[in-house]
């Protein structure tokens, strides 16, 4: 009886349910789709050189981490069924039945819908594991063919994943029901949110903007104090005296309100007011730092993102708990639009909704703004390191020494690594071009210069920089006896070069004073190691010159006829570190041996790994806000049948009720995510401008704007999926 009890309430209730379904179907395959890549079944054609054990081990955690999220919507949705099944929970007690056993039939009812999403969840997620593998494919360079696999420790994974969470959360729900009384579940349609008036949340933002703004103020002071000079721009000293002020006005006013007790209102809106000024002063700090080359570090961009998001964050929270009282002001401005139509019965609708929910849209609004930040940013953080990997993995085998902690010339390392070729030989993997070589300072002075700002930027021979020039397959320089010339990293910009010639027309070193060549500007890539440590540039110099100076650290590039197996390559890691127990001494020589094939799989992996998680993580942030607001309107359309029924009754026909239900649906999905597109757009902006160097390097703008307005699809594809399907329920729910 208690089996037939369920399946006839799961049938009833389907309609309540399709959200909730639909929303867990999806999610459940996204989770198989990223976590089919940890299967042990699974393996797709990479090659010998690539090897996923790491990206399999670290998706299953990261995937299982990040799908925790769920266990938040999942318990909501149980809550939103719980408050509108509560009249029927309310006379199934009233009748006789012990409300003990009300709860577990409500547990049998939302576990057997959790188990028919993972029925449909399961074969969904197959099917888009085949994009995941395509994804992973297109990432180690690979074709990929469409192929149906069903992996049984994936499904197994997934069952007993969601069961479990399913499971949970069903004993909290039968928790609740039975702490229920019957005359508040005979009553719970009638409850609303807290109002606007009793709801504590905005003082609490404000309070902690205003200490927010205490720091902000006293950073600014200072990056004013070390920076400010007023031989700089009109534009630039404005922006520093004016990041600096901005907070001070900011809490000034405050303390002037408190001594006042004034109403909230006047305060929240002069705050709105400064943070918008404030927006626009601290956005122009990328475009400052390129204009006119002002002192700003990265560590600065980063602190100036802050204060930006601060601002961001509270013209946020301000918007969304005003925009009820703007919406009204907007009526009360015309009134003749107010009484046009059914647009009163319009307003009463939104405003009345409005004051009691600002707090859960603001949450909302705020999710939606993380998780389309994490959609923006991922590819151009992917990218960048993809770019970079380029800079790295140029030689099939690179042996690097490195001197920053010897403390003695004499201590200094020589050894040419002879056994890293014999090892290769022994395993039957041809070289076909090896060069051992050193850099060098150019004055020997400069040994101790250990200052990460001041670190001295070295010198190479002519002879070893054209042999490494042809084993890359660019072209030999040459060089007058007195003279020198630079080879630049992919991250320097075109002006630092310039300025960095112009200030260095000579170079002084132990054999004498050398000249700039002609040709003095070399930019083909060579890798990172080719360089000192937190430098951009090295030296081109005459052989005669070169061994007249203190090498410091010895090279070894070699280059193989194919690929080598990544087993070989780990076995050649695992070599090198016995070899060579020095790297681990904190006082002595340190060494590094990368290879090619490590370099590119681990790497691969770890990007991979990281992209597929801000990915998945976005999506699921978003089905969670957009799940929330499809529920909310859905419980606003049971409890406002009456109202449409008496519009009807009036002579309302049915296409302006759907024109009605259309704008107010219109209002609550476009203000959170409009503020959210709007906020991360900002945001987004704000990063790409204070890493245009590294994305002009190793992205290009063009393939970052064609990944980002991909991602912006899926977005826009999520959004209409569930506006639409809210609106189709929202209106069968008003229906008579």
């Amino acid at each position: 009886m208690y089996g037939k009890l369920i399946l006839r309430s799961a049938r009833r209730s389907v309609q309540d349910y399709l959200i909730y379904l639909v929303t867990l179907t999806l999610c459940v395959g996204l989770f198989y789709a990223f976590l089919s890549i940890s299967s042990r079944y699974y393996h797709p054609a990479l090659g010998a050189e690539f090897d996923l054990s790491f990206l399999s081990e670290w998706m299953k955690l990261a995937i299982c981490g990040v799908t925790l999220l769920l266990l938040f919507l999942i318990r909501y949705v149980n809550r939103y069924m719980i408050r509108q099944k509560q009249q029927e929970f309310a006379m199934q007690t009233i009748l006789g039945m012990e409300q003990r056993t009300t709860a577990w039939l409500f547990f049998g009812e939302t576990f057997l819908m959790g188990l028919l999403s993972l029925g449909l969840g399961i074969p969904l997620g197959s099917l888009l594991s085949q994009f995941i593998t395509a994804m992973l494919l297109s990432s180690y360079g690979q074709s990929f063919q469409l192929s149906w696999a069903l992996f049984p420790d994936t499904s197994a994974l997934t069952l007993l994943f969601f069961s479990l969470s399913f499971f949970v959360v069903g004993l909290f729900n039968v928790r609740s029901i039975q702490k229920l009384h019957v005359i508040d579940m005979l009553q719970a349609r009638r409850k609303n949110e807290d109002s606007l008036k009793k709801s504590r949340w905005m003082p609490v933002v404000t309070i902690l903007y205003l200490a927010a703004l205490a720091g902000i103020a006293a950073m600014n002071l200072w990056y004013a104090s070390l920076y400010y000079d007023s031989r700089l721009p009109l534009l630039a000293r404005i922006f520093y005296v004016s990041n600096a002020v901005l907070p001070l006005a900011g809490l000034a006013g405050s303390g002037l309100w408190c001594f006042k007790r004034r109403r909230f209102l006047p305060l929240l809106a002069f705050l709105l007011v400064q943070s918008l000024i404030s927006l626009f002063f601290i956005a122009l700090a990328p475009w400052m730092d390129r204009t006119y080359s002002l002192p700003i570090s990265q560590e600065s961009l980063r602190s100036y993102l802050l204060f930006f998001l601060v601002y961001l964050s509270f013209f946020l929270c301000t918007v969304m708990y005003l925009s009820s009282r703007l919406l009204s002001a907007w009526k009360d401005k015309s009134p003749a639009h107010k009484y046009t139509g059914e647009n009163l019965f319009f307003y009463g609708q939104v405003l009345s909704k409005l004051r009691s929910a600002s707090k859960s849209m603001t949450l909302i609004s705020l999710t939606l703004v993380l998780s389309t930040v994490l959609f923006a940013l991922s590819p151009a953080l992917s990218g960048w390191a993809e770019g970079y990997l380029e800079e790295r993995a140029i030689y099939d085998v690179q042996i690097n020494s490195y001197y920053n902690n010897v403390l003695r010339q004499e201590d200094l390392p020589q050894d040419t690594y002879d056994f890293v070729p014999a090892f290769l030989e022994a395993q039957g993997i041809q070289i076909t071009q090896d060069r051992v070589f050193s850099l060098y300072l150019p004055e020997a002075s400069q040994f101790h210069n250990r200052n990460k700002y001041d670190f001295p930027v070295v010198a190479v021979a002519l002879s070893d920089y054209n042999a490494i020039r042809q084993m890359l397959g660019y072209p030999p320089i040459s060089l007058g006896a007195r003279e020198f010339s630079t080879q630049w990293d992919a991250i320097s910009t075109p002006e630092d070069q310039v300025a960095f010639l112009r200030n260095h027309p000579t170079l002084s070193t132990d054999a004498g004073t050398l000249s700039l060549a002609q040709d003095a500007l070399h930019t083909e890539s060579m890798g990172e190691t080719f360089y000192n440590l937190y430098t951009h540039v090295t030296y081109v110099l005459p052989d005669q010159v070169c061994h007249q100076l203190l090498p410091v650290m010895t090279k070894r590039y070699l280059a193989t006829a194919h690929p080598i197996p990544y087993a070989d390559a780990a076995a050649l890691q695992d070599a090198f570190s016995t070899h060579y127990p020095e790297q681990s001494l904190q006082d002595g020589p340190e060494y590094s041996l990368d290879t090619r094939t490590q370099q590119i799989s681990d790497t691969k992996s770890q990007i991979f790994l990281f992209h597929a998680v801000m990915v998945y993580g976005a999506v699921v942030l978003m089905v969670i806000c957009f799940t929330i607001l499809s529920l909310q309107q859905l419980w606003d359309a049971n409890q406002y049948r009456y109202r449409f029924g008496v519009l009807r009754k009036l002579g309302v026909e049915d296409r302006s009720i759907h024109h009605l239900i259309s704008k107010q649906l219109a209002l609550w999905f476009g203000l959170p995510v409009g503020l959210a597109v709007l906020i991360s757009g900002a945001i987004s902006a704000f990063f790409f401008w204070s890493i245009a160097t590294e994305i002009n390097a190793y992205l290009g703008f063009d393939a970052l704007l064609s990944q980002v307005s991909a991602l912006a699809g899926i977005l826009l594809l999520l959004l209409l999926a569930y506006a639409l399907s809210t609106w189709t329920l929202f209106r069968r729910a008003v229906s008579p």
